[in-house]
């Protein structure tokens, strides 16, 4: 019997002997750098003559790994590939599929380190945030393995005298994963997976900036048992081969990762039926938020303080649950004020192989352009009180910004930046704290501070986000724990890491039977 879920432990850095074989495992992933990396393809490796490079955002002079340019061409060939291995893998026991997850979740705890390691180095992530990510991946694989069987075992049914009746939930078909790159390892794999274990085939295309991080856990995977042509791996350029992946009527599903942008151009394409397409397409979209702490008058000042820095600037604001709006009662807004600026102030900035390093680089120039564009622009809507500059390296460091004073209808209060940039809103009273919060067209974390249990009740009613947490950060969601997806232009709310999660892949087939 399957062992009940339990979420991976983290790592405790402070202790020598972790510290020793972290720097161990980047020391031996660094080793490895450079070297030109093939699609996978029904189990086949293809190269196809044109490569580009995944560089280290802390030095973009370092490649951590050459990678194919992929056609129309191959994104044919892996369509085909996966539609091959969907005639035999849905027929799969979904014990045996739930067990390749197992095995892989084993592999990847054997090298954590090794997948940290590889996060810190392509995509610029603190040692903390990378064990975060590959703790949630392992994670992913565990849940859904057992949700799987939960899903394959004799579904609830009335009974009815003369019949025999029962429901059978079966998988959609060759599907497509579109991941991204501020969660390289956690969202990649459960995304994958998620689709694997309930019997579909899928072809991966992992982020331009994350492509390494992909292949090794398809390496996993084929090490713990999986056929050829269930996932397939295939990188290049969205422009080259996104749209075509999309529009394919041979494409049954859809799941993407994101920005809102994107995001609606997939469903959009997706809603429209080709030729020869013979089924309702289905998308599973997450797409960013624009997320909020609500800090009233009666709240642990410093507890709120401490929150908002770290969801404001874990991973340099590059999570789409980072707090990126703090609204402070008027009451307590100058002491937060001030406590958020000391505690950003003493966060330091550089390369994340230092252990000592809390804040990274954005993940590529054109991030950092971005970015700092919006901080000239909250320097014309807002109080400038840390930050607000690029910060000195090689790579695409900027200072942790923090703006106060902003207005709700300001550009920085509105739009999704993704970059280490707060902007803080005084509110006159909770009820008006509520409304600014939900001024917005996202809808996916938000947090309440506050020591009145009037008003976290009225928060669980009144704050429309799709992962609401009460006294805590708002970023951080735990598999099992905490279901996550959110509402309106965040997406589909689909709940990864949740117990509806897996439906989302799967198709319920109704049998009856006379007796």
């Amino acid at each position: 019997m399957t062992a009940e879920f339990k979420n991976e432990p983290l790592t405790d850095f402070s202790q020598p002997q972790n510290r020793k074989a972290f720097e161990a495992a980047l020391d031996k992933v660094e080793g490895e750098l450079g070297v030109e990396h093939p699609l996978i393809l029904g189990g086949e490796r293809v190269k196809v003559g044109r490569t580009f490079d995944s560089i280290n955002p802390a030095k973009p002079s370092q490649s951590i790994g050459k990678f194919q340019s992929a056609t129309t061409r191959e994104a044919e060939l892996a369509i085909t590939a996966a539609e091959r291995a969907f005639e035999i893998w849905k027929r799969e026991s979904p014990a045996r599929r739930a067990d390749l997850l197992f095995r892989a979740a084993a592999i990847l705890r054997e090298r954590k380190h090794e997948f940290s390691a590889r996060m810190v180095l392509e995509v610029g992530k603190s040692w903390a945030e990378a064990d975060g990510d590959t703790a949630e991946a392992i994670d992913f694989l565990e849940f859904y393995g057992r949700e799987a069987l939960r899903y394959a075992a004799e579904q609830p049914l009335t009974r009815v005298p003369g019949e025999k009746n029962e429901l059978r939930y079966i998988p959609l078909g060759v599907g497509l994963a579109v991941s991204p790159w501020n969660f390289p390892l956690a969202i990649m794999a459960g995304m994958t997976t998620a689709a694997v274990v309930t019997g579909n085939t899928v072809i991966l295309k992992p982020s331009s900036d994350a492509p390494a991080i992909a292949y090794r856990f398809v390496l996993a995977l084929e090490e713990a048992g999986m056929p050829p042509g269930v996932v397939n791996f295939l990188t290049g350029s969205g422009g080259a081969i996104g749209d075509f992946l999309v529009e394919s009527p041979r494409i049954r599903f859809v799941s993407f990762t994101g920005s809102k942008e994107v995001g609606l151009r997939v469903n959009e394409k997706s809603a429209q039926p080709r030729p020869g397409q013979i089924w309702i397409k289905r998308v599973v979209a997450e797409m960013g938020g624009k997320d909020f702490i609500l800090v009233d008058e009666t709240a642990d000042v410093e507890a709120a303080a401490a929150g908002i820095v770290a969801a404001a600037f874990g991973y340099q604001g590059q999570k789409c649950s980072a707090c990126s709006r703090a609204i402070v009662h008027r009451k307590v807004y100058e002491t937060l004020l001030q406590k958020v600026v000391e505690k950003t102030r003493a966060l330091t900035v550089g390369a994340t192989t230092s252990a000592a390093v809390n804040v990274g680089p954005v993940i590529n120039a054109g991030a950092e352009k971005k970015i700092l564009q919006y901080i000239e622009t909250g320097k014309q809507e807002g109080r400038l009180v840390a930050g607000g500059e690029k910060a000195p390296g090689e790579g695409f460091f900027i200072q942790p910004t923090v703006f106060a004073d902003v207005k709700p209808d300001s550009r920085i209060a509105r739009e999704e930046i993704f970059g280490p940039v707060l902007a803080i809103l005084p509110t006159s009273s909770f009820e008006e704290g509520v409304k600014m919060a939900n001024q917005s067209e996202y809808g996916l974390t938000g947090s309440l501070y506050s020591r009145d249990r009037k008003r976290l009740e009225q928060a669980r009613e009144e704050l429309h986000v799709g992962n609401l947490y009460l006294n805590r950060k708002c970023t951080g969601a735990l598999v099992g724990v905490h279901p996550f997806g959110g509402f309106n232009m965040s997406g589909t709310d689909s709940k990864a890491g949740g117990r509806d999660y897996l439906l989302l892949f799967l198709q319920a087939k109704s049998i009856s039977e006379a007796v």
